[in-house]
């Protein structure tokens, strides 16, 4: 990966910072920290910054402010907002003031990693698609699945021609992967990749983030913005869960698909745009068609090579090839040195339904790296339900305790970390603590039952 100017993080909570910090150092890439948004602004006219990624509220300058100082300051620079305060209104402020892409809280690593190669490839900073094996990120899909192997030869054919694929499957099999996979092998890799995840773009944004819009085109519409389908002019644009997209914007997709050209809102003319198309979907759009929830037209304008990947239950050679690929990723990340899963741990694995796929396993290893103390990956290393929802069942609740006391040890008491580990929200960790500290009145004292959290 080639190097880029550092990624500026503006938060004023020292934890999230930290979380944070440590995400963005995960992907290779430099970072600066400040805990406020006069002092990045400073930083900004002083040295040169990859992107921003800053949070909603703060205190003196917040999110809103920073951002809109920054481009009355005319940095061309991409800002990745992030915001606790889970409302839609937040989100199109954000957007409208500037914006480049935002995250709710709680978010994963994952999210987070995702945004982050987004951004910075359609800005210039660098490629979303590093070497065939890059660290944190698989690329090449890991197989030793005969019908997986199948898939990626035809994949490996398809790419050099500018056929609309349409990728489905549960989710967690990797879709993206496959459409990033394609994207590599074609005769657009220098061409940008743009992802739009249409599941996760509330409606009333998702038509001008995927087509753009005119200065005055709406209030707050300041000046003339490029949609995805610009941004990813002699590249690939990736429309992930097309299966979400309202009824209304189908029918202008599919225009842009039959003229190749783009309307931006409040626009006198059309943009011609060259784009080739990946949609991938969970959802059975032959049954949403049925049901009036899918375009037929747009449907066979995207479905012109489908390909179905299959659930990680059905491929069961994967299984410790994945485990093991995610194992040496997290014990590196996170320096452990872990050689192994052990047989017994293994057999588990082989016999789980993987209802999540490969997401999935990748959460149990990760979980499963942190718990471990010894050199080999053990049964009682391995947790599979969520701490929350073991509690609402009733059960395992000593191990739900054990697992909580024990990530947070691990995380030296940071409970924003030790949430994405655990794949819980932070006020879940804070709700739980509460309760053993009712329950253990002398675990008032422990570092981790200290009631100052964040």
């Amino acid at each position: 990966m080639k190097e880029i100017p550092p990624v500026l993080i503006v938060d004023d909570d020292s934890q999230m910072r930290s979380a944070l910090r440590e995400a963005v150092s995960m992907l290779g890439y430099p970072v600066e920290v400040t805990d406020n948004g006069r002092s990045a602004i400073d930083k900004l006219q002083s040295s040169t910054c990859s992107m921003v990624i800053t949070d909603m509220r703060m205190p003196g300058m917040d999110g809103i402010a920073l951002i809109k100082e920054i481009r009355k300051l005319s940095l061309n620079i991409p800002i990745l907002v992030i915001t606790g305060y889970g409302t839609v209104e937040n989100a199109v402020l954000a957007m409208k003031s500037g914006a480049t892409d935002y995250l709710m809280k709680p978010f994963s690593y994952e999210t987070l990693h995702q945004a982050i190669e987004s951004i910075l490839s359609r800005n210039g900073g660098c490629s979303t698609s590093p070497p065939i094996k890059d660290g944190n990120t698989i690329v090449t899909p890991l197989t030793d699945n005969p019908e997986m192997k199948k898939i990626i030869s035809i994949a490996e054919n398809l790419a050099m021609s500018d056929i609309t694929v349409l990728i489905t499957g549960e989710s967690g099999t990797g879709k993206e992967l496959l459409a990033r996979y394609i994207y590599q092998r074609s005769n657009r890799a220098k061409g940008p990749f743009v992802a739009v995840n249409c599941a996760a773009i509330p409606e009333n944004l998702l038509e001008s983030e995927l087509f753009g819009y005119e200065k005055g085109a709406f209030t707050g519409a300041h000046e003339r913005r490029k949609g995805k389908f610009e941004l990813a002019h002699g590249g690939v644009l990736l429309l992930d869960e097309i299966g979400e997209m309202p009824l209304h914007l189908q029918a202008k997709l599919l225009r842009v698909l039959q003229e190749k050209t783009v309307d931006r809102i409040g626009g006198t003319k059309p943009v011609p745009v060259d784009v080739r198309v990946i949609a991938t979907t969970n959802r059975d759009l032959l049954k949403e068609i049925r049901e009036g929830r899918f375009r037929e037209d747009l449907y066979y304008r995207l479905n012109v090579f489908p390909i179905k990947l299959p659930p990680l239950r059905e491929r069961p050679e994967d299984i410790p090839l994945l485990s093991r690929w995610f194992l040496e990723r997290y014990s590196a990340s996170h320096k452990k040195s872990i050689k192994g899963i052990s047989n017994s741990a293994m057999a588990i694995l082989k016999k789980r339904p993987w209802k999540g796929n490969v997401r999935e396993l990748e959460n149990v290893i990760q979980r499963a790296v942190f718990l471990c103390q010894g050199d080999t990956i053990e049964p009682e290393d391995l947790v599979f339900e969520e701490p929350e929802v073991s509690l609402k069942c009733g059960k395992i609740r000593d191990l739900e305790k054990e697992l909580i006391l024990k990530t947070l040890e691990e995380t030296k008491g940071n409970k924003t970390l030790a949430a994405k580990i655990l794949g819980v929200s932070v006020r879940t960790i804070r709700n739980k603590l509460a309760q053993y500290r009712q329950e253990f009145p002398q675990g008032k004292n422990i570092p981790c039952f200290r009631s100052t959290d964040h």
